[in-house]
């Protein structure tokens, strides 16, 4: 009998901070933050393969490896995530001649409300990240790096999904301020279709991606506010997507003032310079409206147009964090006390301040 100690794998959510819809465009950047809400995953030896979402109510479901994939045993759609990553991470460690034994998966999460609002913190990014890591943590006879985990679980979203820049996945792998820019899912897509093997595509370069550590100017105090309207991420950019064939002068206007608005905002956490970070945070704000309105969307709703308005009126910068049309809203303060009173107004016209902060650490095992 299998008496082997679990491991538990401890995976942050995200919230971007700067250069949303762009950076799916090549070489655009933007800054994206791991905060301190957690997916675990909890893997063990055991005589038969089992996995269980406890999230959806899906529990000691049986699953097996064959023709190449991993099969659930179970109907819910919400599982594909799950398969894909776990067919990645085995076909992986196939590749790298690693035996693989029969284990149990259990994946519980705490990104989103406990009536199962979702606050837009890159839950199913997170998810994916949590089961490459358990497997590869499991199997592996060295640790693996925040890159091969980010790898693997970039490739399995973007085979599921279809689309996505990638950056969510690269705050649940490596943690911290990351300034980014993605390999572009077209590429990573095609790439993967074409190569002979897994490995191959895990040493190819990736030529559009770059991801460099940041941080933030030192006193700047960050506020998080849910506007209690979930918002489609994937709906919303199809719309901006949508404007690059029906206006390209727009669109590529849109291109500029983002690069810019990201450029300040990065300039100001390298040089420490609070003035010129929040500068370029009210720049890409006015930028993600602009092009909101150039395609017909509601990027900034009311609830968040209040949100950044306050922002500004205490003396700080606010902006949508994400695709906007609801979900969370970011601000950013000068001062404790600044922050303290936009908290205060946030809560008088209804907008929900979220106790969230940066969190250092990408995926790692918990230490007992």
């Amino acid at each position: 009998m299998l008496q082997q100690t679990p491991m538990t794998i401890k995976v942050p959510g995200k919230l971007m901070v700067a250069g949303e819809f762009a950076v799916l465009q090549p070489n655009n950047h933007l800054v994206v933050m791991a905060v301190d809400r957690y997916v675990y995953a909890t893997i063990q030896p055991t005589e038969t393969n089992e996995i269980s979402l406890l999230d959806f109510q899906l529990e000691q479901l049986e699953w097996e490896f064959t023709n190449g994939r991993v099969k659930i045993d179970c109907d819910d759609i919400r599982t594909s995530f799950v398969e894909e990553a776990m067919t990645i991470a085995i076909k992986y460690l196939k590749e790298q001649r690693i035996l693989i034994k029969p284990f149990r998966l259990t994946i519980k999460s705490e990104l989103d409300d406990t009536s199962g609002v979702k606050y837009g913190l890159g839950s199913s990014a997170a998810v994916v990240t949590s089961v490459i890591t358990a497997i590869l943590h499991q199997s592996l006879p060295y640790r693996p790096s925040a890159r091969l985990i980010f790898q693997l679980a970039a490739i399995s979203h973007v085979v599921t999904q279809g689309n996505g820049s990638g950056a969510d996945v690269a705050a649940s792998s490596h943690g911290g301020f990351l300034n980014y820019s993605s390999f572009q899912a077209d590429w990573l897509r095609h790439a993967y279709q074409n190569a002979l093997s897994l490995s191959d595509v895990v040493n190819q370069n990736w030529k559009y991606l770059s991801l460099q550590r940041v941080q933030l100017p030192e006193n700047i105090h960050m506020c998080i506010g849910w506007t209690g309207k979930p918002a489609s991420t994937a709906k919303l950019v199809d719309e901006i997507l949508k404007l690059k064939t029906d206006n390209l002068s727009h669109f590529n206007q849109f291109l500029l003032e983002s690069e810019q608005a990201v450029t300040k905002i990065l300039n100001g956490m390298k040089e420490n310079d609070a003035s010129l970070f929040l500068s370029g945070i009210t720049e890409n704000r006015h930028a993600l409206a602009k092009v909101g309105r150039y395609a017909n969307v509601d990027i900034e709703t009311s609830l968040l147009s209040k949100l950044c308005d306050l922002a500004e009126a205490y003396g700080g910068a606010g902006k949508p964090s994400g695709a906007g049309g609801g979900d969370c809203g970011i601000a950013f303060m000068p001062s404790k006390q600044q922050a303290d009173q936009l908290i205060k107004a946030w809560e008088e016209v209804g907008i929900k301040p979220l106790s969230l902060k940066a969190n250092p650490f990408g995926a790692r095992k918990v230490e007992v």
